[in-house]
């Protein structure tokens, strides 16, 4: 009574065929999309990034291939960046101030990438804030990588110099030594204590810093060491400098020359300053093909900007008349671009960076809590204005 027809019961099954293929066929975007949007959309990698003087931190510094965030926060007491550069791309973020973050988001390939702070052309990069961030396998992502392998160990190094001038530094910091030959030449003078004029940029800078800072640099433009008080004296400079990346430099020099009062000074060095700089945290050793920043709110403001081939800190033992004075003097010398003018060697620009790399800074100071020298404002501090450095090899 209730069967069905078998003509109709074909006539169903033909009519509803195409009808249940059509809603299956429907039906499978539904199933399939959360793998399909899986595949387009991977999930994002984050990676926190942590800036100090002079280092630069990566958590984790391994990802998987795709969207990388990278959280970024200055944790020093100057402005920074970050820069991500490797496989054809090169990305940054806008200067960070201290205590402050940003964010950059990335879409990287498998391959091994440079992490580093773009800060001061290169400058910051060489003196340790750099590292490397492994997308994927980079060890087998290209054999252009394979170079950076090294970059696994998470180790902040110094990268390639740069070329200023004449001075060219072609090898690298940590895989080999950097090895320069310095002379000074031309006029020397001695600069004497009197009062700077200082950038009208560095005086915010100045109400900036923290409160010791603050005395010590208001000190200085007062009756500082970087005045225009000049007197020409007479006297040689010669030294070789070692850098050998973050450990393990050396610098073997002698200075000589009669002061304007008379007195006759000897600098010998025999050996690297490896602690930290007062106001200057982690300078120390030696570096070469460093551009400072001088006035424009980074580091001390009491210099312009200028590029230099050499720069270190040195300890050496001085002698007065012949006499010893003490073993323990603090040297800083600079082979950096001019910064004085020839007529009466006052200052003479405050972006120097585009000057010719000829003028040798020597500063001599104190040790920390040690009396003060027997010479006007307790320092000594010579030019020497037609200056060269040669890169040797041993």
């Amino acid at each position: 009574m209730n069967a069905v027809p078998k003509r109709l019961s074909r006539s169903i099954v033909s009519f509803t065929s195409p009808l249940y293929v059509f809603c299956v066929v429907l039906a499978m975007p539904c199933f399939a999309s959360p793998y399909g949007h899986a595949a387009e959309k991977p999930m994002s990698s984050a990676v926190k990034v942590n800036l100090t003087e002079w280092k630069l931190q990566l958590t984790p510094a391994r990802v998987p291939p795709g969207p990388v965030i990278f959280e970024v926060t200055n944790a020093g007491t100057i402005p920074h960046a970050f820069e991500v550069e490797g496989r054809g791309l090169e990305r940054s973020t806008p200067q960070i101030q201290p205590g402050a973050s940003a964010t950059l988001r990335l879409d990287l390939r498998a391959g091994s990438y440079e992490a580093y702070c773009p800060v001061g052309k290169g400058s910051h990069k060489m003196l340790g804030m750099m590292n490397h961030l492994i997308v994927g396998n980079a060890r087998h992502a290209t054999t252009t990588n394979d170079k950076d392998e090294e970059g696994e160990k998470h180790a902040a190094g110094h990268e390639p110099t740069e070329e200023h001038g004449e001075h060219e530094l072609g090898e690298e910091y940590g895989g080999g030594n950097n090895i320069m030959r310095v002379t000074g030449g031309g006029p020397a003078i001695q600069i004497l204590p009197g009062p700077f004029p200082f950038a009208d940029s560095a005086m915010a800078v100045i109400r900036n810093r923290p409160a010791d800072q603050q005395a010590d640099l208001t000190h200085k433009a007062h009756m500082g060491p970087y005045s225009n008080n000049v007197a020409k004296i007479s006297g040689d400079i010669s030294l070789v400098a070692i850098d050998h990346g973050a450990s393990g430099d050396s610098v073997s020099g002698v200075a000589e020359f009669t002061a304007q009062d008379g007195s006759r000074w000897k600098v010998m060095m025999d050996r690297v300053q490896t602690k930290d700089v007062p106001f200057n945290p982690r300078f120390g050793g030696v570096i070469m093909g460093l551009f400072y920043h001088g006035a424009s709110g980074v580091h001390t403001p009491l210099v312009p900007t200028i590029q230099s081939s050499l720069a270190l800190w040195a300890v050496a033992h001085l002698y007065r008349n012949d006499q010893l004075v003490t073993d323990d003097a603090m040297v800083h010398i600079m082979l950096l671009s001019r910064t004085r003018r020839t007529s009466d060697w006052a200052l003479d620009c405050w972006d120097c960076s585009d000057r010719p790399i000829e003028e040798l800074q020597l500063q001599v100071t104190p040790a920390p809590n040690t009396p003060a020298f027997d010479a006007p404002g307790g320092f000594l501090f010579v030019n020497w204005e037609k200056s060269s450095g040669q890169s040797v090899s041993l």
